[in-house]
């Protein structure tokens, strides 16, 4: 099979930051449903993605910096956010 030929899941691994996934497995790494990505979609505020040919695709990556740019150590830091 060349490389061309093979899922992204098979070049770069199933943990490969680069690694596209469809919107029900970006909705299950970030514990959401599918409908809040869709509304983030519209809305904003949600991570980055991909639209190719009709399909929305999210990179691990993005969806990573997400749960990043909203971990806290404490509620504290919540308020300060706003």
């Amino acid at each position: 099979m060349s490389r061309e030929n093979k899922s992204t899941q098979e070049q770069f691994g199933s943990d490969h930051p680069d690694r596209l996934v469809n919107e029900k497995e970006a909705a299950v790494l970030l514990g959401m449903s599918v409908r809040t990505l869709q509304n983030w979609r519209v809305r904003g505020g949600g991570p980055k993605f991909a639209k190719l040919n009709g399909a929305v695709r999210y990179r691990v990556r993005h969806l990573n910096e997400l749960i990043d740019q909203n971990t806290v150590s404490n509620t504290s830091e919540l308020g300060a956010r706003a």
